[in-house]
């Protein structure tokens, strides 16, 4: 069989796919990128899965998941290309003679978009079970030509994640965890490399279940994303025969104490995980691709469509004590700001148990709270009087331990550890496997949004219970905890099919759970807890890499003690995501009062264009503590750039657009009206250079170009 015969080619205009055949029919990925690149590692040594299972391991020990015996064991058995609307799939199926392993991998792109999606389906057609350890969603060993100069100019990209400083990216050369091996003797690749985990029920807690490889030299870029609503993740980056690889995968026996026994005739299914790239544009590309392919997959919604204006009274504001006198002046501020959506947040079922923490589960409204015959339906009823949606905040997979359903629920319906109901922080977990959770939460969403009305829910999580539940002699934690992940990701569809115009906020002690797999059925998501307004900018500025801008909910919580520019800059936090407004409204003064009414209108002028708009950071992926930070939303026709000046730094910037190079624009500020903001565009350059006076301060601009024709 020739090389053409034994090559198989598949992809679109964006994203081309080679795989060569070796002699021994197992497949090798050998290019992945834009059709009719040059670029190409015919040897490069991944298999297209990487499997280990008690008694098959690696032929390589060393930190690292790859290299895998059974992995290198599979050989072709059938390939298939079907298209499905926008949707491109190929599917690869292959086979180990030895056990009777079977893998299918389903590749999928949505046409025009270079992004790569993959999944891995394992049934055993053998006599004997296989006891899975560690199974690839994801495995790419050919980011770059083989060449140690490639490696010598990339960088490594990955996203540190901490309650209140959420989504801080950080990058460094991949050559201080892959050194050069190359002398006298010659070595193939090392023992080690870059790797990340995720543990435990928070997904996104410690760090971004993302990361990135970019080429400093001509923008080549990667970017990465393991969509799993659990902790059990990893992904690993390392050089394999002078190539650079990209391993993702769900959770492993090594890192999260997973096991999957593959009985025969039994099938095992990966969590789905995405590539994005771009030839020459760098991360800003990678990650606008991203963006496209995240709105391209997730479940539709009007919501992504509308983006309503939210007022939450939480952040700032009441912090968890909400009652009808202190709620119903909030109330009549929000609708007089133009807010469409009210949400009491934590509390509304807090009475006089000495504490709501650890009696949560019922969720029934304290009456202590909302006196009077209509008790909480007083509050509601007023939010709908104002032309506004009611909405509450809701942690439904905790139950306290002092709640009436920690002794009426069984205790299979709860997280359990060698027999022990697992207990954290007062809190006992559903384990939404069995149908006793799941009937609990149904009946409390089809009393809260069938029967009283209400038409937004804030689902928070605010525990880790480790490292999952066995529900069963010989089920691991880590399997019980994938058990439960998938039970949550149905019972949301379920919810969702139900009541198709409900709106569902993703949150999770701010955004420990922020991962694609929730973002793909829920319409917003929480970027953060932090209460100070400087620190929420470079949040804000970075959320788009991890969501897109219309689902990316920011805090907008003026105070009356703030400054009129301290006003500004936490409204201009809000401009280009969700906004989230908050804070002591009634309490401001009319100049500050009349910065939030401006803010809200100069939202609704712009936010059509935000569901079409992709990202891009003209002062770099935003630094913790950065003096100047910026975010760009681009369309077609618009830019909108916010611009944040925190103290300590010169008060002008020069900030680049290189999708304007060369043409003639117009800048245009839209918020606030009162900023003495001068700026001045160098199409040239690609440059504009903006001043603002005072610090802290911030501003939206909306940049158009008036080029005839003009990209």
């Amino acid at each position: 069989m020739t090389e053409e015969q034994r090559t198989f080619h598949w992809g679109h205009e964006a994203l081309h796919l080679e795989i060569i055949l070796a002699d021994d029919g197992s497949p090798r990925l050998t290019h992945l990128g834009l059709p009719g690149e040059a670029q190409r590692s015919p040897g490069a040594s991944l298999p297209l899965v990487e499997v280990t299972a008690a008694g098959h391991g690696r032929g390589w020990s060393g930190n690292h998941l790859v290299g895998s015996d059974l992995g290198g064991r599979l050989r072709h058995r059938t390939h298939r290309a079907t298209r499905d609307g926008d949707w491109h799939t190929l599917t690869v199926h292959l086979h180990d003679p030895e056990t009777g392993l079977v893998a299918e991998v389903t590749y999928r792109s949505p046409d025009g978009i270079p992004v790569l999606r993959s999944e891995v389906t394992l049934r055993n057609e053998g006599q004997f079970p296989l006891h899975l350890e560690s199974v690839s969603s994801l495995a790419v060993g050919c980011l770059t030509p083989q060449d140690p100069a490639a490696i010598d100019a990339a960088d490594l990209l990955w996203a540190e994640n901490d309650w209140l400083a959420e989504c801080r990216w950080q990058r460094r050369p991949m050559r201080l965890t892959t050194p050069s091996l190359s002398g006298r003797v010659s070595y193939g690749h090392g023992r080690a490399g870059f790797a990340l985990n995720g543990q435990g029920t928070w997904s996104s807690c410690g760090r971004l279940p993302m990361g990135g490889l970019t080429d400093r030299r001509t923008g080549r870029t990667w970017v990465w994303q393991v969509e799993h609503n659990g902790g059990g993740w990893r992904w690993e980056c390392g050089q394999r025969d002078k190539a650079a690889y990209a391993a993702l995968f769900g959770p492993t026996d090594t890192h999260h104490g997973w096991r999957h026994s593959l009985e025969p005739g039994t099938v095992f299914r990966t969590v789905p995980a995405a590539l994005s790239f771009s030839a020459d544009g760098g991360p800003d590309a990678a990650f606008a691709a991203l963006t496209r392919y995240r709105r391209a997959q997730r479940r539709p919604h009007a919501d992504h469509q509308r983006l309503p204006v939210i007022f939450n009274d939480y952040m700032n504001c009441l912090m968890g004590d909400p009652t009808t006198v202190k709620l119903l002046p909030l109330i009549d501020a929000a609708a007089d700001a133009g807010a469409e959506y009210f949400v009491i947040d934590a509390g509304w079922y807090d009475g006089d148990s000495g504490g709501w923490w650890d009696s949560v589960g019922a969720w029934e409204p304290a009456a202590s709270r909302f006196p009077g015959e209509r008790g909480i339906h007083e509050v509601l009823d007023r939010v709908r009087e104002r032309g506004m949606v009611p909405g509450l905040w809701l942690e439904p997979e905790v139950i306290g331990v002092r709640s009436t359903m920690a002794k009426s629920l069984p205790d299979e319906a709860f997280f359990r550890r060698d027999g022990a109901r697992v207990t954290e922080a007062g809190r006992h977990h559903l384990d939404l496997r069995h149908p006793a959770a799941r009937a609990h939460l149904d009946q409390v969403v089809d009393r809260l949004v069938g029967e009283w009305g209400v038409g937004y829910l804030k689902l928070d999580h605010n525990i880790d219970p480790g490292s999952g539940t066995s529900a069963h002699p010989g089920e691991t934690p880590g399997a019980g905890l994938l058990g439960h992940n998938r039970a949550h990701l149905a019972w949301l569809d379920g919810i969702l099919d139900r009541y198709p115009h409900l709106v569902v906020e993703n949150c999770a002690s701010g955004g420990m759970r922020w991962d694609d797999a929730l973002l793909s059925r829920m319409q917003l998501q929480s970027t953060s807890d932090q209460q100070n307004l400087h620190l929420y900018a470079p949040i804000a500025a970075s959320a788009p890499t991890a969501v897109t801008p219309e689902q990316g909910a920011v805090w907008a919580y003026p105070q009356p003690e703030d400054s009129l520019d301290e006003v500004a800059f936490t409204m201009a936090n809000a401009l280009l995501g969700r906004i989230h407004l908050s804070g002591r409204i009634p309490e401001l003064g009319p100049e500050a009062r009349a910065l939030v009414h401006e803010a809200v209108s100069a939202y609704k002028a712009i936010r059509a264009d935000l569901p079409q708009a992709v990202p891009s950071w003209p002062l770099g992926l935003p630094a913790w503590g950065a003096p100047w930070i910026a975010l760009a939303l681009r369309t077609p026709a618009i830019t909108y750039l916010t611009a944040w000046r925190r103290p300590g730094t010169d008060a002008t910037a020069a900030l680049h657009l290189p999708h304007l190079r060369d043409t003639a624009a117009r800048v245009d500020l839209l918020y606030p009206s009162v900023s003495r903001a001068v700026s001045a565009w160098r199409p040239d350059t690609a440059e504009l250079s903006l001043t603002l006076p005072t610090a802290p301060s911030a501003v939206l601009l909306r940049i158009t170009a008036t080029d005839p024709g003009a990209p």
